[in-house]
């Protein structure tokens, strides 16, 4: 009778979906095809309902753990006692490939937890003792229970789908026991099984064992061997590689020539570029002449003033900030260039220079004092300046009493030296020092006395003049004269500009 076998502890496998129950039988229905656990455990882990019900199509297969002895039917007891731990041998009813129930016997576990239950190779392994009259209750449990399940329409149909598919693809295929778990076991005591006593209590001698080694000698056998057998050579041990920049050639090249300019004359002061070219200086002398030459083959000066104009701007909007300062979000942030020009050629290119300024959106103040005759390049360039919203001032007083944000100094002159006695030119100089803006000078004279506004850079054309440190940091710009410019005044001329027009100097 289906009571007989109340208080069973047994296992019941439902598939990967809903997994593994364990517990004790509570209810058997061969009417429903229905068996009942109560303090059922789910894959280990007990569940939180008293009792769970399963029909005959849920169950893959069950597996009977413990059979309950005479007059124990009644009362269950304890289940934390004896879950999944009794003593003696259980019975396993699975599901054969005909449908019918079939018996696995096994040893039943000793623990009192819920456990896994054990793997088939377990079983093969071990020496299972049965009596018969376990062997009878299991037959009589099959022919009861398990052989009319396996007559419903729902179980044939579930158990024939089990049987034409193939194994589920995340169901791990079960591993084979006998010689090769033992192979494996002896490998594991070979490596893993010497007695902790026998490892030694001295450290392991680094040094000592690495002076045994002879690394020269080693590396020369090495190269013998390749030198002998016509391999390529790996090159010498001690040879650190040689190791090269990111804009370094790698490839064999002629040697680097860093003195590509010369002058006729004893060079005063040299200066060198940032990739080391060395650029000499020039007298004032060769200097005009050179201005004087490249004239006559058709660089004009306005073509001059021009050159000058743009190279000193680009500078200047630079040392303003560049794009971080002229952009449009800053608008309301214009920079303000004081211009101090002499009426002179250096006037006209502080002038030339203004109107490039103008046009980038800069405030330019433009101080010229006013002569009954000025030089025609000056007319010029301030009719050009008038177009622009610069704002040309003759006083000083109109000059601003804040500090702007760049002074372009083109005051001096060597040719009319006596400017620096009139009494405009020493209160320009009194409002460049008081201002506290830092100056730039566009084409400064070499002077035999101190300059009256130090400038904190110095703009040169063509090649530079041997500046003092009043000139500050000084910088060389192209105006475009040709090379063969260059020799006819004996000079032997290599640009040094590169890519640039505007390049910075350092003292040599």
């Amino acid at each position: 009778m289906a009571t007989d076998w109340l208080g069973s502890i047994v296992s019941i496998n439902c598939g990967d979906s809903l997994g593994v129950y364990q517990g004790r039988v509570s209810a058997v229905d061969q009417v429903s095809q229905t068996i009942s656990l109560t303090r059922p455990f789910h894959n280990g882990v007990k569940c939180l309902v008293p009792e769970v019900t399963f029909r005959a199509g849920d169950i893959t297969e069950l597996k009977i753990l413990e059979i309950p002895g005479p007059g124990e039917n009644q009362h269950f007891g304890d289940l934390h006692q004896t879950e999944l731990g009794p003593s003696g041998i259980g019975c396993q009813v699975g599901i054969g490939q005909n449908g019918m129930g079939r018996l696995v016997k096994k040893p039943a576990s000793s623990s009192s937890a819920p456990q896994n239950i054990p793997k088939r190779t377990d079983v093969k392994s071990q020496d299972v003792a049965v009596s018969p009259q376990q062997q009878q209750c299991s037959k009589s449990y099959v022919d009861r229970h398990v052989e009319p399940l396996s007559q419903s329409k729902s179980f044939r149909r579930r158990h024939n789908s089990w049987s034409s598919s193939s194994r589920h693809p995340n169901q791990a295929t079960p591993k084979k026991s006998g010689l090769k778990n033992g192979q494996m076991k002896n490998k594991d005591d070979e490596c893993f099984g010497d007695d902790i006593e026998e490892i030694p209590d001295t450290d392991f001698d680094f040094e000592g064992n690495l002076a045994l080694f002879d690394k020269a000698a080693v590396f020369e056998e090495i190269d013998t061997y390749e030198r002998r057998s016509g391999t390529r050579s790996r090159g010498v041990p001690n040879e650190r590689p040689t190791r090269y920049r990111h804009d370094e050639n790698i490839l064999e090249s002629e040697p680097i020539v860093y003195r590509r300019i010369t002058v006729p004359h004893n060079v005063s002061k040299e200066f060198c570029t940032d990739s080391g070219l060395v650029v000499p200086s020039v007298s004032y002398e060769l200097h005009k002449k050179l201005l004087s030459v490249a004239e006559k083959h058709g660089l004009t000066l306005e073509r001059r003033l021009e050159m000058t104009g743009v190279c000193a701007s680009q500078m200047a909007l630079t040392l303003l900030g560049g794009p971080n300062r002229l952009n449009p979000k800053n608008v309301h942030q214009r920079p303000t260039v004081a211009l101090l020009c002499g009426p002179h050629v250096k006037g006209a290119q502080g002038i030339s220079c203004g109107r490039h300024l103008a046009n980038h959106d800069v405030q330019v103040i433009l101080f010229l004092p006013n002569f009954m005759k000025m030089l025609e390049s000056i007319t010029n360039e301030l009719s050009l300046f008038s177009k622009t919203q610069g704002q040309q001032v003759s006083s000083l007083k109109d000059l601003p009493t804040s500090p702007v944000d760049l002074v372009i100094n083109c005051l001096d002159c060597p040719e009319n030296a006596f400017l620096r006695d009139q009494p405009w030119y020493k209160a320009a100089v009194a409002w460049a020092n008081q201002n506290r803006a830092p100056v730039l000078s566009i084409d400064p004279p070499v002077h035999e006395v101190e300059q009256g506004i130090d400038a904190k850079w110095s703009l040169a054309l063509g090649l530079p003049l041997p500046l003092g440190e009043h000139a500050g940091r000084v910088y060389l710009c192209d105006i475009g004269i040709p090379q063969q410019v260059f020799q006819e005044v004996g000079i032997n001329y290599h640009s040094p500009f590169g890519c640039k027009f505007v390049i910075p100097l350092h003292s040599a």
